[in-house]
């Protein structure tokens, strides 16, 4: 008989210990945004496009620390993708030239209807950058701080390796300034004026021809960005 206040164990018993608890955490990450919301839309898929690089994964030789490797992989990755950041000019261009040969029709030829497909096509190849021809929910997304404008997007993609005080990088900047002023008064003539008259007709034919001039001085911008 065992004595008193002392317990037995028997050697088949087996002591297991308290079951592990999940460790708890005060807080959790929040949820990643849903990226396709930002991306998937009109003005934002020539950025997405120019992402289109196959594989995304840098060379080893560029991961070495002092080595300008990863810059110069990135950089020819651009080089790959310069056909996706210049489709929006050459689209722009083709629209130019479209509305070119409508305001050129004879006067018997040109009526209310030939006026507003010319003006639809004008609003098309500026690519939401004349602030006065956007729709209402652009301009919405304009005053969220959400840049609407197609060029300026193709600006900052094309020359996101370069410093901000690179001579290449301003020479385009200020190439895209002159060509949304060229939409800009482009536009302003197409809606004041009285192109009914075949004179005048000629002077927006004129104006539209000085707008492919500065679409083609700011795809050759682009281009030095790019370095194609």
């Amino acid at each position: 008989m065992a004595p008193p206040n002392i317990l037995l164990i028997s050697s088949t018993t087996t002591l297991l210990p308290p079951p592990l608890k999940p460790p708890r955490f005060e807080s959790q990450l929040p949820p990643l945004p849903p990226l396709y919301t930002k991306l998937f839309s009109r003005r934002n898929a020539v950025v997405l496009l120019s992402l289109i690089v196959a594989p995304l994964t840098f060379p080893s030789s560029a991961l070495s620390f002092g080595i300008s490797g990863p810059k110069e992989w990135l950089r020819d990755q651009k080089k790959k993708t310069a056909k996706y950041l210049l489709a929006p000019i050459d689209a722009s261009r083709n629209i130019l030239r479209s509305a070119y040969l409508i305001i050129t029709r004879n006067e018997s030829e040109f009526g209310e209807k030939e006026l507003e497909e010319f003006q639809s096509l004008l609003r098309s190849a500026a690519r939401d950058c004349v602030p006065t021809e956007r729709s209402s929910f652009v301009q919405f997304q304009s005053n969220s701080g959400v840049e609407v404008c197609t060029f300026r997007l193709v600006v900052k993609n094309a020359s996101s390796l370069l410093a901000d005080k690179d001579p290449v990088k301003l020479a385009a900047e200020t190439k895209l300034t002159d060509l949304i002023r060229s939409f800009s008064s482009l536009s302003d003539m197409a809606n004041e004026i009285d192109v009914q008259v075949a004179s005048n007709r000629q002077k927006v034919a004129n104006a539209v021809m000085d707008t492919v001039t500065c679409l083609d001085n700011f795809e050759q911008g682009i281009k030095e960005c790019l370095e194609v």
